[in-house]
């Protein structure tokens, strides 16, 4: 683990659990709202194509933010078990001390900026769909 002071692992700490409680709130909400729409009732009355591929898209929308909101969730809760372990704030790939600016910015950081560079061109594709 870097070296933080107390009082600056507490601080990370509790960005992390703000942040997490704030994710945790849209989760939710974002649930309550798709529940409430019913989208089966509004494509039911689409007469036109346009209009179908609109309610296509806000249905494919709302999921999208839950998923992006849930990974996010997924990596805090890592980054509190790597706090808790004590292995918080070193990179996962060599090992190195992520600076302490970095991880204020960007609390689950769990690789150091030349890791997370090499890491990105690495996996620049992965995920995104090609013809």
């Amino acid at each position: 683990m870097a070296a933080f002071t107390a009082d600056e692992a507490a601080q990370l700490k509790q960005s992390l659990e703000k942040r997490r409680q704030l994710l945790l709130e849209e989760i939710r909400d974002e649930l309550a709202r798709s529940g409430e729409q019913h989208y089966v009732d509004f494509a039911g009355r689409v007469t036109d194509l346009g209009d179908e591929s609109v309610a296509d898209m806000l249905a494919d929308l709302g999921a999208a933010m839950v998923d992006r909101q849930v990974i996010e969730v997924r990596a805090i809760e890592v980054a509190l078990k790597r706090l808790a372990a004590g292995d918080y704030g070193a990179c996962v790939d060599c090992g190195a001390d992520i600076p302490l600016e970095r991880l204020r910015v960007y609390p689950t950081a769990a690789r150091c900026i030349s890791c997370q560079s090499i890491h990105e061109l690495a996996y620049a594709h992965e995920g995104r769909p090609t013809l």
